[in-house]
């Protein structure tokens, strides 16, 4: 691994589940957040002085009503990678890299290429690559 494991934690696909991470170089960091029907992948930008949190941009990971019925209760574990310089982070399910935000280029990268880039931080085309993949690993 070419970056810093920051979090693991199992969990259930389709289950209330919430984990965040923050860079310990900058003020940016990650959400995570699985509703029980659908999860999503957030960037967000916390003010060093008030501590509040902006969303920059989020990418859709599931919905519970695609999961796999034989794996609906199956336990997954869930990890959160930075890169050595704290501006890229991976969202890894099961071995299986589902999401990255590279905030120096201000692009969010998913398996599904949505929700569209937004009109104020992700521009570009949403497609992640292996290309992109191998950048942090």
């Amino acid at each position: 691994m070419n970056g810093f494991l920051m979090q693991k934690q199992n969990f259930i696909a389709g289950e209330d589940f919430f984990i965040e991470s923050f860079s310990p170089e900058n003020s940016y960091g990650v959400v995570f957040e699985d509703d029980g029907d659908t999860a999503y992948f957030y960037a967000v930008e916390k003010n060093p002085s008030t501590k509040e949190q902006k969303i920059l941009d989020a990418l859709h990971i599931y919905e519970k009503e695609n999961i796999n019925n034989d794996e609906e209760k199956k336990q997954s574990t869930l990890l959160i990678i930075w890169s050595k310089d704290w501006m890229k982070c991976a969202l890894v399910i099961d071995n299986f890299c589902n999401a990255i935000f590279d905030f120096e280029k201000q692009g969010g990268y998913n398996i599904n290429e949505f929700p569209p880039p937004n009109d104020f931080w992700t521009k570009q085309d949403r497609k992640l690559t292996n290309e992109i993949i191998n950048q942090l690993f």
